[in-house]
């Protein structure tokens, strides 16, 4: 590659970002990386009947969150600004007239209602080879009666002028190479009314302008191919043309097609990076940010999604992927999205991790629930309790009750087994513990064992009334771990409070 390496993710800002955009980013930024290269994002933005106030923003968030920063963009500004559509309006225009000039484009001055009527009175009409001697356009009228709609600003938009009988070929870096009619396709909009471009010729003229080498994007785009190929080859000659991959869909569970919002709606799992709350609807969709997902494990999953470096494993840093990443491994057929699966990269990255680097967030959702937690403390109970926490909402359970005192106590699962004798054992026990100069869990455990040998009761009966004691229920991790954290009058009183429960059963 002679060429510095530049490539770019180009979101319209209509809405949540779905997880299959964030990988479109991932691949971006891997393959720009491992290269040398620099990773833009433009926004195109050009259809403002979608614009949806805030989701630009969202974007960047989303971007940051996953340590994707671009090198350029709207907010990182760079060489080749402005990297918004809309604020590019006026450059489009030329090269939408010069393929007039060349034949390559036409006008077309149908009406909305012309091209609804046309639309009755053929099924499934397409503006094509096959109807565009029909319509009101360049080529059906004369030259006189265009320049008098021209003169008197009749509304028109401009259409490429697709060839009837031609086979247009590229090479795709996943898919090898590709070939299409040209009479499947038709003659697309380049420039709307409003004197826009739609994404067919603005795509185009950036990556030209921006001086992109490589554009990745989903396989949904294929059908576009034979249009933005002309337009290559029209207005700056396919030599210039970036390298193409269009990258598998991400599937539903089930691998029935293309996973969407309704499928994690439907399944009860996240499918945007983010919480996105529509302007409109005000209607609040869940992201993997805050179902408790690491950004870490979020980008690890998706990188796994439709890519492997053909050995077993499975765990890559950020680093790991750059270092890795060749669009040679990546798969042609689509990935079927696995909820378990993502999150079990989650669980290993909480371990993996130190304490550091999720603290503030675990911080964050305790006190959500009304749980101040001390600094030094969290640390701890984090390190004794990761291993048993798949997303970082977990610590809430797993940990609140080294806090705060559990609201209840599952007095049901001991009382079945209780009597006098583990009673007294218990009285024993506050009393020795109160005695005790070194608080840690092996001088706990010593104690303990000590005192249920001289009462001739085996320990393991008495293992679970004091976690049910400490705790409120059977979970947690070891149990002298937990009254070492505890400390000593913290855990006598939870003692002491639960007897006295017994009691009064």
């Amino acid at each position: 590659m002679s060429k510095k390496v530049r490539v770019r993710f180009a979101p319209s800002p209509t809405g949540g970002l779905h997880l299959g955009g964030v990988r479109t980013v991932l691949f971006n930024y891997l393959f720009a990386k491992h290269n040398g290269g620099d990773f833009i994002v433009r926004i195109e933005d050009t259809d403002q009947s979608r614009f949806v106030e805030g989701a630009e923003q969202y974007i960047f968030d989303c971007l940051n969150w996953c340590g994707l920063a671009p090198d350029e963009s709207p907010t990182h500004g760079g060489p080749f600004a402005p990297y918004r559509q809309s604020e590019r309006k006026p450059i489009y225009k030329k090269y939408a007239d010069e393929l007039i000039a060349k034949g390559f484009a036409y006008y077309a001055f149908d009406t909305a209602v012309e091209l609804e009527a046309k639309r009755k009175e053929i099924n499934n009409f397409q503006y094509n080879h096959a109807t565009r001697l029909q319509m009101k356009n360049s080529l059906t009228l004369n030259k006189d009666e265009v320049e008098k709609l021209l003169n008197t600003q009749t509304p028109y938009v401009i259409r490429i002028n697709m060839p009837v009988d031609e086979t247009i070929t590229f090479n795709d870096m996943i898919r090898g190479e590709v070939s299409f009619h040209s009479s499947q396709s038709d003659d697309k909009v380049l420039l709307k009314a409003d004197g826009m471009p739609t994404y067919h010729l603005a795509v185009v003229v950036d990556d030209y302008l921006m001086q992109i080498t490589h554009a990745f994007r989903g396989e949904e785009w294929l059908p576009s191919a034979p249009v933005h190929i002309l337009l290559w080859q029209y207005l700056f000659g396919l030599e210039n043309m970036p390298q193409w991959a269009h990258l598998p869909l991400i599937l539903k569970p089930d691998g029935n097609g293309k996973l969407s919002k309704r499928d994690g709606d439907r399944l009860g799992f996240p499918v945007f990076a983010m919480d996105w709350t529509d302007p409109k609807t005000n209607e609040l969709t869940t992201g993997f940010k805050e179902r408790g997902f690491l950004p870490e494990a979020f980008v690890n999953m998706l990188a796994m999604l439709g890519w492997n470096d053909g050995t077993d494993q499975e765990i890559f840093s950020l680093q790991e992927l750059i270092e890795k990443f060749s669009m040679e491994r990546v798969h042609k057929a689509g990935a079927k999205f696995d909820y378990e699966k993502a999150k079990w990269y989650n669980g290993e990255w909480i371990k993996k991790l130190p304490v550091s680097g999720y603290k503030l967030q675990v911080a964050g959702l305790l006190k959500a629930n009304s749980i101040e937690a001390d600094d030094k403390k969290l640390t701890q109970v984090i390190e004794l309790i990761k291993d048993r926490c798949t997303l970082l909402t977990d610590f809430v359970v797993q940990s609140s009750f080294f806090f705060k005192s559990p609201e209840t106590i599952d007095i049901a699962a001991i009382q079945p087994k209780w009597n006098d004798h583990k009673n007294l054992f218990f009285i024993e026990l506050i009393r020795a513990y109160e005695l005790m100069q070194f608080w840690n869990h092996e001088a706990l455990e010593k104690e303990f064992k000590e005192i249920a040998a001289a009462n001739e009761i085996k320990a393991g009966e008495l293992m679970l009334p004091l976690r049910i004691m400490l705790v409120g229920g059977k979970f947690g991790p070891h149990v002298f771990n937990i009254a070492e954290v505890l400390g000593k009058e913290e855990t006598i009183k939870r003692i002491q409070h639960t007897l006295q429960k017994l009691e009064a059963q």
